[in-house]
């Protein structure tokens, strides 16, 4: 019988990381076809993750860093014309689940037919929500493991189900990477799909791959788009507001600062928010 989860898996840079992942699904006796999709790697990372490729895995490759979103979307188009799996995992090329978190995932769905998106447990013992003012924000857990009840699958790992993505579309481009799940789950539950977390099976994500200053920029950004989108004028009025009010605090008084502070990035985000420029970010260096 044919395995009944497929895979894809984004890769930018990181070799090492992303042959350790494939070899992982490899084994894995529920995940078949495997798609990796590489952002326009150097040639050398990309030899180490060719060096995994068999006959149940497919490499795309880009011939630039398009974003997480993009790149999965190029992966979930091949997976969804060529296969006939009702499931897929998609992940970034540095996750690394539990054995028996695809088990534990795959019954929970399976169990209920209009779960369209479900992530597995990062272990902070929280859920990710969307506040209409605050964008996308952590709620903690309620006890006990199994499903729950989210506004968004976190992009760390999570299932699919094909009839969910042939109902709402792939991921906005626009973002290019962060928020877009949450713009994925938010336009799920609009349509009437179940989206939550299989809380207790873990995957960990050890790197941040994404430069910081390039991070925090993003997320600005795309939390205003976010904003905007699913929630009008004045909700984006309100993030806008925080965005200016935390940009000065921190200019002022560099305790406040987050780790992915960068004044001229959070400059540009609003800058850019404001004229609509999406897609990938500007060269902060």
């Amino acid at each position: 019988m044919a395995a009944p989860i497929d895979a894809v898996v984004v890769h930018w840079n990181q070799g090492a990381a992303c042959r350790e992942t494939v070899e992982r699904l490899q084994a894995h006796p529920l995940v078949g076809h495997i798609v990796v999709v590489d952002n326009g790697s150097d040639p050398e990372e990309l030899a180490m993750v060719a060096g995994a490729a068999e006959a149940d895995t497919e490499i795309i490759r880009l011939n630039t860093n398009r974003g997480f979103g993009p790149a999965t979307n190029v992966g979930w188009k091949r997976w969804l014309t060529e296969s006939e799996t009702e499931w897929c995992v998609a992940l970034p090329h540095d996750a690394y689940a539990e054995d028996q978190a695809l088990a534990e995932m795959l019954a929970i769905g399976t169990a209920r037919p209009k779960l369209g998106l479900l992530s597995a447990d990062v272990g902070d013992g929280m859920l990710p929500i969307v506040d209409r003012n605050f964008g996308p924000i952590l709620r903690p857990q309620d006890p006990g493991d199994g499903f729950q009840r989210c506004d968004y699958p976190h992009g760390t790992m999570f299932l699919a189900r094909r009839s969910c993505l042939e109902d709402i579309g792939l991921y906005d481009e626009r973002y290019f990477t962060y928020c877009e799940e949450a713009d994925l789950g938010l336009r799920a539950s609009g349509a009437g799909w179940d989206v939550g977390m299989a809380v207790g099976s873990r995957v960990f994500n050890p790197r941040v791959s994404t430069p910081r200053a390039i991070a925090g920029y993003l997320m600005e950004r795309n939390t205003l788009l976010l904003t905007a989108k699913h929630f009008g004028a004045l909700p984006t009025i309100v993030r806008t507001a925080l965005a200016v009010w935390q940009l000065a605090r921190g200019a002022v008084q560099p305790s406040t600062r987050d780790e992915y502070w960068s004044g001229k990035g959070r400059l540009l985000a609003l800058r850019d928010a404001a004229l609509g420029r999406w897609g990938p970010p500007p060269d902060l260096a």
